[in-house]
């Protein structure tokens, strides 16, 4: 089985997350699943180096900007595949470019226009965790370009459609989709399965669990998404077309 996971910038706030992370995905492996891994920044990260750009330069330009934020990503990357060799794993770390994300030019806010799944494969064949870095892709200038806040969730579908991975999964700090944040209202309620339609309506009012583009995707793609906990591994819920 082809599995695509990704895990928030939450869930890999310190090492021993990233380790804990690295453990589920070597419970994978084990039982003879293909992994590809999406990390985002590590908490807090993506926020730092904004305010340390604008000391900086409080009118950088886009493109610039964009090539800076993107080393969060990949320091994750780096990280979660050290951590897995560390347990014995062979993994490769690829930043947007080199897993062939291809996108318009629209520095900061970007779209994903095709994926060239070739390395992956490749990487893949060889018998490694293929560890992408998220948010982040390659424009025909061949410059990097960022995908805006929350597209690490985007990366993951995207890679997920073009591989027509089995399964994709989205490890989030809550442990599914609810009709209000959990974590300001306790009477929420969590929903097992939701539809696409659904889950925009719920974005367009606030709710944070994914980003659109990753729900537009998903629909456009017929990629049936879980959003579930990095920290219980319960089954969480599950973005399928219900309309």
């Amino acid at each position: 089985m082809l599995m695509v996971q990704k895990y928030g910038g939450t869930s890999l706030g310190d090492l021993e997350r990233i380790r804990a992370a690295a453990r589920r995905t070597a419970g994978l492996v084990r039982q003879g699943n293909q992994v590809v891994l999406v990390v985002s920044a590590q908490a807090d990260t993506t926020d730092e180096l904004i305010a340390q750009a604008s000391k900086v330069n409080r009118r950088g330009s886009a493109r610039e900007m964009d090539a800076y934020l993107a080393a969060g990503e990949q320091m994750s990357a780096g990280l979660m595949a050290m951590a897995l060799g560390a347990m014995g794993y062979p993994a490769v770390s690829l930043s947007g470019w080199q897993a062939g994300i291809h996108t318009d030019g629209v520095h900061g806010n970007a779209r994903i226009l095709e994926v060239d799944t070739a390395r992956i494969r490749r990487e893949l064949d060889a018998g490694k965790v293929v560890v992408v870095a998220g948010f982040q892709g390659v424009d025909p200038e061949g410059d990097v370009t960022t995908l805006g806040r929350g597209g690490s969730d985007t990366t993951a579908v995207a890679l997920a459609a073009w591989l027509k991975a089995d399964r994709c999964q989205i490890f989030t700090d809550v442990d599914g989709v609810y009709d209000r944040d959990p974590r300001l209202y306790p009477d929420a309620t969590r929903f097992g399965r939701i539809g696409y339609g659904k889950m925009l309506t719920l974005v367009e009012q606030g709710a944070q669990v994914l980003h659109d583009r990753s729900v537009i995707l998903a629909r456009d793609h017929g990629i049936q998404v879980e959003v579930l906990s990095a920290f219980t591994g319960e089954p969480g819920t599950i973005l399928e077309d219900l309309e």
